[in-house]
């Protein structure tokens, strides 16, 4: 695990960010927490919402990521637009649409609270509460967010067996889609592993791509950030760890379930300039038989990990 220099885990860091990261003070109304939009029941999203609401009812416009593995990621948001999960967890404190507080008024809240500063005090050395000790130590609980025990992992293992429809989906998700002549090297597969390679365990590349929702962007991605033509709709692949428990899917939210993301990439997507030429937008989709998708989906199931869902060094733990 890549571990920042001037960030190293100690027990009382990982403690102390397990309870800001249920902290409503972090807040500008006091109602709400990191954990308010990545709950643990739903593997730590917003429990099926579309997108999420802030304290002032306003709707924003991205779907909830799911909070898993993330110490190995190296671009966070879907955009991709800060690098290191410190400066991640800066952001949604301070956004208007989200938590709406400045740093200077939850770190004043924390600095009266009876029992912060001696909990900083055992983390850092210091009871002067400042926000990057803040982001430090809940990036510290964050990476401490393992998931690596569902079925497909013990089968990787040797300790359990998959459905026969999970081992098939396996074997076609390290294939490459299409059929030829339109797909020269086409093998019928699923096509995933470009994207979400299982090799590593993470199921995702950590990548910015375009995968064909749209011909014309409502959401920029990372062009919005970068202002460059070529990163025009282009998104973070997202991890497919407990993608089962993390519905709606997408960027926005606008799948209601893996039938319809699958039938997403069957149908090839839209084409656009930017559009990952991964995608079999231009031959006719993946052409999966209903059975093959059936096999997509077993596989897809089998990635969910309740260890961990359930896993209480992740919950709650209460008022410090």
């Amino acid at each position: 695990m890549p571990i920042p220099a001037d960030n190293p885990f100690t027990v009382e860091g990982i403690a102390l960010g397990r309870f800001l990261f249920y902290e409503e003070l972090l807040s500008g109304n006091n109602t709400m927490s990191c954990a308010s939009c990545h709950a643990p029941a739903a593997a730590f999203t917003d429990n099926g919402n579309r997108v999420s609401t802030g304290i002032d009812g306003f709707q924003g416009t991205r779907n909830s990521m799911a909070l898993a593995n993330l110490a190995w990621d190296t671009r966070y948001f879907w955009d991709g637009r800060v690098l290191t999960l410190e400066e991640q967890v800066l952001r949604p404190v301070r956004d208007p649409i989200e938590m709406h507080e400045t740093w200077p008024q939850a770190m004043a809240k924390l600095q009266a609270h009876d029992a912060y500063p001696d909990l900083f005090l055992g983390a850092f050395g210091t009871s002067t509460i400042d926000s990057l000790l803040v982001a430090k130590a809940i990036a510290q609980f964050m990476r401490t967010m393992i998931s690596g025990n569902a079925p497909f992992d013990k089968y990787q293992r040797g300790e359990g067996l998959l459905s026969f429809e999970a081992t098939m989906g396996l074997t076609l998700w390290d294939m490459e889609g299409g059929y030829p002549p339109a797909v020269p090297l086409g093998q019928g597969g699923f096509d995933c592993f470009h994207c979400h390679p299982f090799a590593g365990g993470r199921f995702t590349d950590g990548a910015l791509h375009n995968n064909g929702l749209d011909s014309v962007f409502t959401d920029l991605g990372a062009g919005g950030i970068t202002g460059l033509a070529q990163d025009m709709g282009m998104f973070k692949t997202p991890t497919l760890r407990n993608i089962a428990l993390t519905a709606p899917y997408m960027h926005d939210g606008r799948f209601a379930t893996l039938e319809e993301v699958v039938e997403h990439y069957n149908s090839g997507g839209h084409a656009s300039a930017t559009v990952d030429p991964n995608m079999k937008y231009t031959a006719g989709g993946l052409q999966l038989t209903p059975e093959k998708k059936q096999y997509l989906l077993a596989f897809l199931n089998s990635l969910t990990d309740m260890d961990f869902v359930n896993n209480t060094a992740f919950s709650d733990p209460g008022e410090p």
